[in-house]
């Protein structure tokens, strides 16, 4: 199975979509693709959320769409007959992690400390989410696991920003990180999609 990694390429930001309806999940998408971005992840947070991935995947068939909030077999389930490319969680279990690893789509297993990191570990995950990033201890955290966990590799989520995002990208373990930053829901709720094309082509740089 594709590595998480990969299927991101050279993007170094994950960008989090969270819509209140299918066609607000479009409007978001299609602003953040005009900045370049390659792969949203739209969260499981609210009713139309699955309704907005479908939208996505069908209105923008070259964008790589995954579904992310995902915390149990129901959520997955959901996601993936969504139509889902790739999977990301908030946090582990050892049930959810053995789901994951048979799931058949790239997937992203949240984590927020070293007990995490070696349960997604000995699942064979080598990739995972931190989450909340900046509560876990932030870029400093990651700093220190580097040299014990040498083979994982990270995407911090919560609280990165467009003023830290560098601190994390600094860090031989990090391959990308993620946020809502580049799609503030006033910018959301006010149409304003060309601040988040804007927000997006300037976190990519």
């Amino acid at each position: 199975m594709q590595s998480f990694s990969t299927l991101m390429g050279t993007q170094t930001l994950l960008p989090i979509i969270q819509a209140d309806s299918a066609g607000q999940g479009v409007d978001i998408a299609t602003a953040m693709q005009a900045a370049g971005i390659k792969l949203v992840e739209v969260v499981l947070r609210t009713p139309e959320s699955l309704d907005a991935l479908r939208a996505i995947k069908q209105t923008l068939p070259d964008l790589i769409v995954g579904a992310g909030t995902v915390i149990n077999e129901k959520t997955l389930t959901d996601a993936i007959d969504a139509g889902a490319d790739f999977i990301v969680t908030p946090a582990s279990s050892p049930k959810l992690l053995e789901l994951l690893a048979r799931c058949g789509i790239p997937a992203l297993p949240g984590v927020s400390n070293t007990g995490d990191i070696l349960l997604a570990s000995e699942a064979g995950f080598s990739e995972l989410k931190l989450f909340p990033a900046t509560l876990s201890g932030g870029a400093s955290f990651l700093k220190t696991v580097g040299s014990v966990f040498q083979n994982m590799r990270f995407c911090p989520t919560g609280g990165v920003n467009a003023d830290n995002q560098q601190d994390y990208l600094n860090l031989s373990n990090v391959f990308a990180v993620g946020g809502t930053w580049v799609a503030k829901p006033n910018w959301v709720e006010a149409g304003d999609w060309t601040s988040i094309t804007q927000a997006c082509r300037q976190a990519l740089i």
